[in-house]
């Protein structure tokens, strides 16, 4: 039975990094006996919260109360002694020890000041089997199946600390068979008391385990509900903030004439990662995919643009078949990538403005044909007047910048090598909102112009707004296409939170 008094409760959580607010009055609370999913798209403040409530980082303001006391807690370790246990999705174990030297390191019997091996395998053994664990104690952990890794990260999370566990995308890299051993064994541990929070992006898997669900959205606290009283559509519509009621868009979008098939792709896909779909994109015309986190949006763009190598599939630009084994070919055959992470895998922080902005041009043109400074000075004015990129000048240090300019010096670098095919993946995520006009708006001028766009968003309104068709992602796998009267926002998040069959396009 879920507890009625809570074990765990954080109130009024707030937490700035420099300017940016990522948690602002947030409360949360966890009972034991249960299973308390937290949600929230990426940017929603989850981890921030997590990190708080285990020590990693302090708030800025708000409380912390464990079985009723009044708890703060400077690093993990605190944390960890008080009670409360962290697996994360790259599970937390040393791939070169045992099994039993994992679940008992840094607290293993010694004698004379000589660790007892046998007496550490016999009691690794003895926790794991209350686990439903019965393996080789002694085989190193880089040997064994990742759900294996998961359930002794747990066992080891809960002997260390035993009250609260928190597990952070666990089931990412599980199959199905792997995902219902893992089920077992937190049922298990529900069933002993244990409190327990659950971050995922499969709501199948709310829905299955969880008790109760908390969705963050920018930051802020939206709200707390049992999970027998929600459906799949009212939760998509917590976690994307849409009133589907009421929104709809009187253009008719899915109409516009696109010109000539540029890019077809043909039954692509990547084993474990994505399943495999057939997309043909034409020239002037946005593909819009939308899809929860986790749902297999990046995913598609990663393969799409050789960051991760499809094992099947073909791909043919006006016709003609091309290969695409790496991001250098992408860019050889005018494709241009706009990340969902800007700042990790986007902007180069300690370069100018300039040289980001020439830089994949400079690579596709190779170092045999450099562009003085006089061109590369003239490329990026050009585009940072075309664009509104606001600046000193155009030897400003990117990380300078706001986080608009610098979507816009990123996608600033792709239109400076005149591209074919252009896919942005959040091009609007944490930017204001002058910013975020400007960018829909150079999306669609872009698209008007005869660019081929794939734009991947969780802003509904704006992939209405500008998709000539929309790709609906879920589970890995494309399940619908919407066109014409179908692109709203309500038919979007219905599709979002069904589960219709896999089709292609």
């Amino acid at each position: 039975m879920v507890g009625s008094e809570h074990y765990l409760e954080a109130r009024g959580i707030s937490k700035s990094f420099g300017s940016q607010l990522a948690l602002d009055k947030v409360d949360f609370d966890l009972n034991a006996g249960e299973v308390h999913a937290l949600l929230g798209e990426n940017g929603a403040g989850k981890s921030t919260l997590i990190k708080i409530i285990t020590g990693a980082y302090q708030p800025d303001s708000g409380n912390i109360k464990l079985d009723g006391q009044p708890v703060s807690f400077y690093d993990p370790l605190q944390a960890q002694a008080a009670g409360i246990g962290t697996v994360y999705q790259e599970v937390n174990l040393l791939p070169n020890m045992t099994v039993a030297e994992n679940i008992f390191i840094g607290r293993q019997p010694t004698r004379f000041g000589i660790v007892q091996k046998k007496l550490v395998e016999q009691a690794a053994r003895v926790t794991l089997l209350k686990y439903g664990l019965e393996i080789d104690v002694s085989a190193q952990v880089a040997t064994l199946p990742v759900a294996v890794q998961q359930i002794i990260a747990i066992a080891r999370a809960v002997e260390l600390s035993g009250k609260v566990l928190v597990l952070d995308e666990p089931t990412a890299s599980l199959d199905r068979v792997e995902v219902e051993k893992l089920f077992a064994v937190l049922r298990l541990l529900k069933s002993r008391g244990l409190a327990i929070v659950f971050i995922t992006h499969f709501l199948d898997q709310v829905f299955e385990l969880a008790d109760r669900a908390t969705v963050l959205r920018n930051g802020k606290l939206i709200g707390t509900e049992k999970v027998n009283r929600l459906t799949r559509t009212s939760l998509v519509r917590m976690m994307l903030g849409k009133d589907i009621s009421l929104q709809s868009h009187p253009v008719m979008v899915g109409e516009r004439k696109a010109g000539e098939e540029l890019v077809s792709f043909t039954n692509m896909g990547l084993r474990g990662v994505v399943s495999p779909f057939s997309l043909n994109i034409h020239k002037g015309e946005v593909v819009g995919v939308a899809g929860l986190l986790g749902s297999g949006r990046t995913e598609i763009a990663r393969l799409m643009f050789g960051v991760d190598e499809a094992d099947e599939g073909e791909v043919k630009i006006s016709g003609k078949t091309v290969s695409i084994r790496s991001t250098s070919d992408a860019i050889a055959l005018g494709f241009g990538f706009c990340p969902e992470d800007r700042k990790t895998n986007g902007i180069l922080a300690e370069l100018s403005v300039r040289e980001n902005i020439i830089i994949a041009l400079q690579g596709k043109l190779g170092w045999f044909k450099t562009l003085n400074q006089d061109e590369q000075l003239e490329i990026a004015e050009k585009f940072m007047e075309s664009l509104d990129i606001r600046a000193n000048s155009a030897e400003q240090l990117v990380k300078s910048l706001s986080g608009g300019n610098q979507q816009k010096v990123i996608l600033a670098r792709w239109l400076a090598t005149d591209p074919r095919l252009l896919i942005l993946d959040e091009p609007t995520r944490g930017i204001d909102v002058g910013a975020h006009a400007e960018i829909v708006r150079a999306i669609n001028s872009l698209r008007d112009d005869g660019l081929a766009l794939i734009v991947i968003s969780s802003e509904l309104d704006e992939i209405v707004a500008y998709s000539s068709r929309v790709v609906v992602m879920h589970d890995r796998k494309v399940a619908v296409e919407l066109r014409g009267k179908d692109i709203t926002p309500s038919v979007i998040v219905q599709a979002i939170a069904a589960q219709p069959p896999e089709q292609t396009i």
